[in-house]
């Protein structure tokens, strides 16, 4: 058994099927499923167990999956590291992002991206929704707090936090006093902010005056001075600074951490890589302010 049999085997092991290991790796399902057929004669064992939409190991493929799985990665990053001088990035690069971050920074990012790599021909979507990135196309997705997926790799590179912001006109209710809110339209009811102002928590109940389909219009209508909202802090950061809106208190609960999220590290390519490494430059401490500044430069 050579080591493109066990390669291939473990290909489409990680992506459960024939179909999907090969958008994913460039290479012909037939040779992949003739491959795979091969091993399990070689072997005289069954390894998946075909169902009607997807693969499933085998107590014996798992095995084997298991265990040769770490290898072949350790393998391809040693190899990587030794030749990496000589790759070079160029190509198509397709990169989904959540649409607050593309207004904000991706146009710029993108810009100083494409100078630095000329040969890259990089192509941004921006959308809020879970991405298929093996059946879509995608080299790389940006997404907040993403849920865990065993089949992608990632880094954080930005935190955010959420705080509760008006003009200085408006004054902060009582407890017992419901706040005009300016929200972001959604299918849920929101019925209160709780808050951590100079240490302590507080409940503030919220009567939606407006509703409105992106965070830089919730943001407009603050100024405006229509009622309180809850918003990113990197959005808001300058207004705070320059007196124009006034924080009521940050929301309790976690942080918003912006993942760049990839499908394995053993395709990682020399475009994706670059894409990382700039983001980590633009980006280098991952504070909610450094990018409320990047934004303004």
């Amino acid at each position: 058994m050579d080591l493109i049999a066990i390669s291939d085997f473990n290909l489409v092991a990680r992506y459960g099927g024939f179909g999907r290991a090969a958008r994913a790796s460039g290479r012909p399902k037939a040779t992949l499923s003739r491959r795979i057929s091969d091993m399990e004669s070689q072997l005289q064992v069954r390894l998946f167990e075909r169902g009607s939409n997807r693969l499933k190991l085998t107590e014996e493929g798992l095995a084997l999956y298991e265990r040769t799985g770490s290898l072949l990665i350790e393998l391809d990053e040693t190899i990587k590291a030794i030749t990496s001088g000589a790759s070079k990035p160029r190509g198509r690069l397709r990169i989904s992002a959540p649409l607050l971050f593309c207004q904000l920074a991706m146009g710029k990012l993108s810009a100083e991206f494409a100078i630095k790599y000329p040969e890259v021909q990089l192509e941004i979507t921006s959308e809020d929704r879970p991405v298929d990135m093996i059946e879509e196309g995608y080299d790389l997705v940006i997404r907040v707090n993403p849920r865990e997926d065993e089949k992608l790799y990632g880094r954080m590179f930005l935190r955010d936090r959420q705080v509760v912001v008006a003009t200085p006109t408006l004054t902060c209710p009582k407890d017992d006093e419901p706040v005009p809110a300016v929200i972001r339209s959604s299918n849920q009811q929101i019925p209160a902010w709780n808050l951590i102002t100079e240490g302590k928590s507080r409940r503030l109940t919220v009567q939606p005056v407006l509703q409105l389909s992106s965070m830089t219009m919730v943001r407009d209508a603050v100024r405006i001075g229509v009622g309180a909202a809850l918003l990113p802090v990197s959005l808001v950061n300058q207004d705070i600074k320059s007196g124009k809106l006034k924080s009521w208190g940050d929301l309790e609960g976690p942080e918003i951490n912006l993942w760049a999220l990839y499908p394995s590290r053993r395709l990682l390519n020399a475009r994706v890589s670059a894409f990382l490494e700039h983001l980590k430059e633009a980006f280098p401490t991952g504070d909610p302010e450094e990018l409320g500044a990047y934004i303004q430069n």
